[in-house]
C-alpha cells in the first residue's frame, strides 16, 4: 500500500485520529448509513455525532418517523463510538426509548457517548434530539470481537487531525 503524501503511519495516530480513521474506514463500506442520508458529523475517543432528515418514505402510517429509522440512526451512532478505538466492536444488546415523535422534514441528530468499556465490553448512551429536544433515549452494550480493522494511514489533512512536524 503506499501512502498519501503528508499521512502519517497508523501506528502513530492520536486518539483523535484513531477515531477518524476508524469512521473513514467503516463509512467506505456503510451502504445502509449512507443510503438513509445520515451524515457523520463528529466523532473523537468513545463518541460519535450522525444527523439524519426525516424523508417521506420513513414514516410510519401516522405520518411520523418509523421507530426502526430512529433507532437506525442511534445504532449507526453507536457503531461509530464503539468502533473509535479502532478494534471490531459489535453490539450484543441495544435498546430504545422513544419519548417524542419525529415528523417528515425533522433533522435528527444522534449523540452517542461511551458510558463504560472495561475489557473487551461497552456501554453506550445515545440520545437522538430535534433542535436539542431529546425525542428517543437508546442504550447499547458493545463487545470486541477483532483486533484493529485500521488499514494503511489517514491523511493530515481531515478536519480534526493534528498535523505533526
Amino acid at each position: 500500500m503506499t501512502e498519501a503524501p503528508d499521512a502519517k503511519p497508523a501506528i502513530d495516530l492520536t486518539p483523535e485520529e484513531t477515531a477518524w480513521a476508524a469512521a473513514d474506514s467503516m463509512w467506505a463500506h456503510d451502504d445502509t448509513s449512507k443510503s438513509l442520508g445520515m451524515e457523520l458529523l463528529d466523532v473523537g475517543p468513545g463518541s460519535a455525532i450522525v444527523a439524519m432528515v426525516v424523508r417521506q418514505d420513513m414514516t410510519n402510517g401516522f405520518g411520523m418517523a418509523h421507530g426502526g429509522m430512529i433507532f437506525t440512526l442511534a445504532d449507526s451512532a453507536f457503531a461509530y463510538a464503539c468502533n473509535s478505538f479502532g478494534d471490531t466492536t459489535v453490539a450484543a444488546h441495544c435498546s430504545v426509548s422513544f419519548i417524542a415523535p419525529a415528523k417528515e422534514g425533522d433533522r435528527l441528530i444522534a449523540t452517542a457517548r461511551e458510558v463504560s468499556r472495561a475489557g473487551r465490553s461497552g456501554i453506550y448512551d445515545v440520545q437522538v434530539s430535534i433542535n436539542g429536544t431529546a425525542i428517543a433515549e437508546f442504550r447499547g452494550h458493545s463487545r470486541v470481537i477483532g483486533g484493529s480493522f485500521i488499514k494503511g494511514t489517514v491523511p493530515k489533512e481531515h478536519p480534526t487531525t493534528v498535523a505533526t512536524t
